[in-house]
């Protein structure tokens, strides 16, 4: 499976997660063609990422970026070539130099004819998908299902399609078939799954088309400019504040009701003690006497819209109590709405001890994970001293690890993928005292430092950044200053490579609209450099301590995009060197080397990452019934084992052990109880890479407290944080 960011695929739209946006079920398609809004937005957007005022790097728009925009939208409507024949393409081809003047003028009609298309290819393979499961189905012979279409050539004709298609359908019936489902229930299941294809993406709106193509521009200029519709722009911006006005729960659509995901801790629907983990939404009436309105068959944005609103006012919702079943009776709930905080993405604690060995005493390292770089930037210009932000939340957990005595602080940050820069900022002057942070470099080659100017920190003692190759932007920015500094080691893969910055313009600020109608753009504006003078662009950050690869470059990270910003350098900048861990690597590598070894947990990791990268590599998967049992018997038996080693040498049990193997369904198909229980679970599946970086610390911490030479080399007696030596 490839890993890169993908486009902003209507199909993923239509499917992909629990949160994707369906639109309303009527039964009748709905009526695709642009608006008069959608033609100015164009031209707004236009003119913004032609100018270089605002863009870092504009890009004509002519007939060559018309190409380039061309392609990215048929990628974006059909990257698996499963969909359009090489006919099709042929057809189109006189857009290609055309989509220049579609986006200047606001003229959209070659991509909404485009999309057409598209809707019309979904209904013949959804209906040649649905007459193949009427068939049985051999699985004795050495077909072999190609998922990796994304190099493909179109496929031909139709004829080649149906090939694909089969070989699809057929990859599909085998999972469930392993999973143990009979017959009658695999095709009752896929024929549904197709149908509901067919039916999402009848159901698409003219603003997911309108958004899709303006993407395909926008994504032409660098891989990190995007076009957000005002409902997405919204959204985005309360991903970035971690925080919302409504009832607080999360929903995600089964079939044509939307059900209840996941309630938040505290928030107003947990505090009514009425809604619970699988309740269906069947119709949603706003204050204490509106009119009750159906939203079965409503996608879950259109749902949401219903049910978010202002603090303090109140909504009526009608569901079907997840016990009740689906024709159960219905009850209803008023719920005052409320500020409500995303707790899940913040900021959170835990502390690891280190039994004492022949090296050392015990030892207890803090660990602080941290999702995203989140900020309220609306909260905080509204009052500073009380808002939504991941440095101060940050600041309030390292005071509780002084109190505790921890020894050392490990920030783990695999998987965030950034957020704000002054959060970066922020956060690294948490753990420096004083000086700058990062340089930022304007479209016109001005550069400006941004730095910490508070005196003081709030962990002085040694630390360690965890990173991997999901690791990106504002993640970054802390891990290299972080190395730069010589404040901390930096453990785990080399991170994504993202060394641009964003900003976030809002298209009715000229036209000033009362009212969100053209949405915003998230625009590159600038470029990062280290104090240290090197971008992270391409080259991203690179460990002091290396773990094995889980991720090839070629497959994920910013190396894989086509138009990113090349890696350069700057001058550097005078800073403190706290610290120069380079005489200790070699000590700590080995000692991780023969510990990581030993380590069953770790060892396992290390096979899995190996058998991924194998499996990633073939870009296929056999239907052969034999050879795909015969795998998943064998996955069935290691994970047996291991557990069974677990008990025997007295290591914490895998909690989802027995519920790894593939079941053969999506998300929306499971059953959402149980499936949010193994949400939950995962979180406390054994983590080897994190207790090892805890270790490495520990070890980092002995080491320099023994070897006064040593420490002296790489800890010189100056003022400020970082003494990790008494």
């Amino acid at each position: 499976m490839k890993l890169k960011k993908a486009p902003l695929l209507l199909l993923a739209l239509a499917l992909s997660t629990p949160l994707a946006l369906l639109a309303r079920g009527d039964g009748d398609a709905v009526a695709v063609a642009p608006t008069a809004d959608q033609a100015n937005t164009s031209k707004l957007v236009y003119g913004l990422l032609s100018d270089s005022r605002y863009a870092y790097r504009p890009r004509p728009l002519d007939d060559a970026l018309s190409q380039d925009v061309f392609k990215r939208y048929l990628d974006a409507l059909d990257g698996g070539k499963q969909f359009f024949t090489a006919a099709d393409v042929a057809r189109f081809a006189p857009y290609k130099t055309k989509m220049d003047d579609a986006i200047r003028s606001g003229d959209l009609a070659a991509a909404y004819e485009i999309f057409t298309v598209y809707k019309q290819r979904v209904g013949q393979r959804v209906a040649y998908a649905r007459a193949l499961l009427k068939q049985d189905f051999d699985f004795t012979g050495s077909q072999r299902w190609d998922y990796d279409r994304e190099d493909a050539p179109w496929p031909t004709d139709g004829k080649e399609l149906d090939a694909i298609w089969k070989k699809s359908v057929m990859n599909d019936w085998l999972r469930l078939k392993l999973a143990g489902k009979k017959p009658d229930d695999i095709r009752k299941t896929l024929d549904k799954r197709y149908a509901n294809l067919q039916r999402s993406i009848n159901e698409l709106k003219t603003e997911d088309v309108f958004q899709t193509f303006l993407n395909a521009y926008t994504s032409a200029i660098d891989p990190h400019t995007d076009y957000f519709t005002p409902r997405t722009a919204e959204n985005f911006n309360q991903s970035m504040s971690l925080s919302l006005e409504g009832i607080g729960a999360v929903l995600q659509r089964q079939d044509d009701l939307v059900a209840i995901r996941e309630i938040v801790p505290g928030g107003p629907a947990d505090l009514s003690g009425k809604l619970t983990v699988g309740d269906r939404i069947v119709a949603v009436g706003q204050g204490k006497s509106g009119a009750m309105t159906d939203v079965i068959g409503w996608r879950i944005d259109d749902v949401v819209a219903q049910i978010r609103g202002k603090k303090d006012t109140q909504v009526r919702i009608e569901y079907i109590p997840v016990e009740a079943g689906i024709d159960g009776k219905h009850q209803t709930v008023t719920i005052t709405r409320q500020k409500v905080k995303l707790e899940e993405q913040a900021a959170k604690a835990e502390t690891i001890t280190l039994p004492a060995d022949a090296s050392g005493p015990a030892r207890r390292i803090g660990v602080i994970k941290l999702p995203a770089f989140y900020q309220d930037f609306e909260g905080r210009r509204r009052n500073p001293n009380d808002f939504n932000s991941a440095t101060r939340d940050i600041a309030k957990l390292l005071a509780q690890f002084k109190a505790q005595g921890v020894d050392g602080v490990v920030m783990d940050l695999r998987n965030n993928g950034g957020g704000s820069l002054d959060e970066a900022v922020e956060l690294t002057g948490l753990f420096i005292d004083k000086g700058p942070v990062v340089q930022v470099r304007e479209s016109g080659g001005r550069v400006t430092v941004n730095s910490d100017r508070k005196t003081g920190v709030s962990w002085d003692g040694p630390l360690a950044v965890l990173i991997n190759r999901a690791s990106a932007s504002a993640s970054e920015i802390f891990a290299g200053a972080i190395q730069d500094y010589g404040r901390g080691l930096v453990i785990g893969e080399t991170s994504f490579g993202k060394g641009t910055v964003q900003n976030m313009v809002d298209l009715d600020r000229w036209p000033a609209n009362e009212a969100p109608r053209f949405g915003s753009v998230k625009l590159t504006i600038a470029q990062f450099f280290r104090v240290a003078g090197g971008s992270t662009q391409h080259k991203g950050v690179v460990p002091d301590i290396a773990f094995p690869v889980s991720v090839d470059a070629s497959e994920y990270g910013e190396s894989t995009y086509d138009n990113a910003l090349p890696w350069t350098r700057i001058a550097a900048l005078p800073h403190t060197t706290y610290g120069n861990f380079a005489p200790l690597l070699p000590r700590l590598q080995a000692l991780h080397a023969a510990r990581s070894a030993k380590d069953k947990e770790f060892q396992w990791w290390s096979e899995d990452v190996a058998q991924f990268r194998a499996e990633a590599a073939k870009k296929y998967v056999s239907l052969n019934e034999t050879e795909r049992r015969a795998e998943r018997d064998r996955q069935d038996a290691q994970r047996k084992q291991r557990q069974a080693e677990r008990k025997a040498l007295g290591l914490a049990l895998d909690p989802l052990a027995d519920d790894l193997a593939d079941d053969g369904l999506g998300a929306s198909e499971r059953d959402i109880v149980r499936d949010a229980q193994r949400e939950k679970l995962a979180d406390k599946r054994p983590d080897p890479l994190l207790r090892e970086s805890a270790a490495i610390l520990g070890d980092a911490i002995e080491i320099l407290g023994q070897d006064r030479k040593l420490s002296a080399q790489v800890l010189p007696d100056s003022p400020g944080p970082g003494r990790w030596a008494e």
